[in-house]
C-alpha cells in the first residue's frame, strides 16, 4: 500500500498539471479519483497497521473493525467523486468545451503506467481483505480513468469530435459506480453484524443439531469482526446434565470440530446446558 500510495501521489501531481493545461474533464475526473485514492490508500495503510494491534481490556476484539470502517469511508468518498463527475459530464454534453488532444494523450499514457504499477503491487496482497479490496478498487478506477483519457485523446486527435472527453468521463462513471456500491453494501452488512455470505446459518443449525448428544440448538449467532474472521456463538441443549467427558468424546469438542471443518469457523463460543436451564436464561423479575 505504501508503494501504491507513492505512485498515486506522483500521478496526481501529473494529472493536476494536465488538467490545468488542457481543461479536460476526463483528466479532471481522473485527478479527482487520484486525490480520493491517495486518501483512501493512506487510510487503508493506517487501518491495516491498527488492525494488527492486539486486543486490550477495553477493546476485547482489537481494532479489526477499523479496516471495515475505512473501506466504507473510501466507498462513500468514491461515490461522491463519481456523482460530481457525472454532473459535470451532463453539463458539458449541453455546452461542450474544446480540449487539446495531444497533452491528454501523453498524460493519459503516463497515468496508466502508474496505475498498472499500483495494481500489480496491490495484487500481491490479501484478496480476502475488504480494506485491501477497497484500496484496489480505487486504483482500478484510476486505471479505467486513464484508459478513458487515452481513448478520448485519440478520438480528439483523429476526428476532433468535441464530446469525446465528456463521453469518456461518463463511461468511467458507469464502470466504477456498481463496484463501489457493491463494496458499500458489503461493509454495511458486516457493520450490522450480518452473517458472512459464505456461511448458511440454517446449515450451521442443522449441523450442530446433528452432533451426537445435542437435543436442541438456540440463541445461534454468526457474525464477523471483519471479512476474514467469522465468529459464532450458540447454546446447545444436551442429553443429561451436560457434564459429559472432556476431550474428543465431549459434545463441546465435537461441535467445535464440525464448525471448524465444515464452515471454517475457527473461533466459536458454545454454551452447553441441560433442558431445564433454558427457562432460567431470561428473568423479568
Amino acid at each position: 500500500m505504501g508503494i501504491a500510495l507513492a505512485v498515486t501521489l506522483g500521478s496526481a501531481v501529473l494529472g493536476a498539471f494536465g488538467a490545468a493545461l488542457t481543461g479536460s474533464l476526463a483528466l479532471l475526473a481522473d485527478l479527482g479519483h487520484l486525490l480520493t485514492d491517495a486518501g483512501a490508500l493512506a487510510a487503508a495503510l493506517v487501518a491495516s497497521v491498527l488492525a494488527a494491534r492486539p486486543a486490550s481490556v477495553r477493546r476485547t476484539y482489537g481494532l479489526g473493525r477499523v479496516e471495515v470502517l475505512v473501506a466504507g469511508l473510501n466507498a462513500i468518498a468514491l461515490i461522491l467523486v463519481v456523482a460530481w463527475v457525472a454532473y459535470e459530464g451532463v453539463n458539458r454534453l449541453v455546452a461542450p468545451e474544446e480540449v487539446p488532444g495531444l497533452p491528454m494523450l501523453v498524460i493519459g499514457v503516463l497515468g496508466l503506467v502508474g496505475n498498472v504499477v499500483s495494481l500489480l503491487v496491490l495484487a500481491g496482497g490479501d484478496r480476502r481483505n475488504m480494506n485491501m479490496r477497497g484500496a484496489a478498487l480505487h486504483v482500478l478506477g484510476d486505471a479505467l480513468g486513464s484508459v478513458g483519457v487515452l481513448v478520448a485523446a485519440v478520438v480528439l486527435l483523429t476526428t476532433g469530435w468535441p464530446y469525446a472527453d465528456t463521453v469518456a468521463s461518463l463511461f468511467i462513471v458507469a464502470l466504477i459506480l456498481p463496484r463501489t456500491v457493491g463494496l458499500l453494501r458489503e461493509v454495511t452488512h458486516v457493520l450490522l453484524e450480518g452473517a458472512p455470505r459464505h456461511i448458511d446459518v440454517g446449515e450451521v443449525q442443522e449441523a450442530l443439531h446433528g452432533v451426537p448428544g445435542v437435543l436442541e440448538v438456540h440463541d445461534l449467532h454468526v457474525w464477523a469482526i471483519n471479512d476474514r474472521k467469522p465468529t459464532l456463538s450458540a447454546h446447545l441443549v444436551v442429553e443429561g446434565d451436560g457434564s459429559g467427558p472432556c476431550g474428543d468424546a465431549s459434545v463441546l469438542d465435537r461441535a467445535a470440530e464440525v464448525l471448524r471443518d465444515r464452515f471454517g469457523v475457527s473461533h466459536s463460543t458454545l454454551q452447553v446446558e441441560h433442558g431445564a436451564h433454558a427457562g432460567h436464561e431470561e428473568r423479568c423479575d
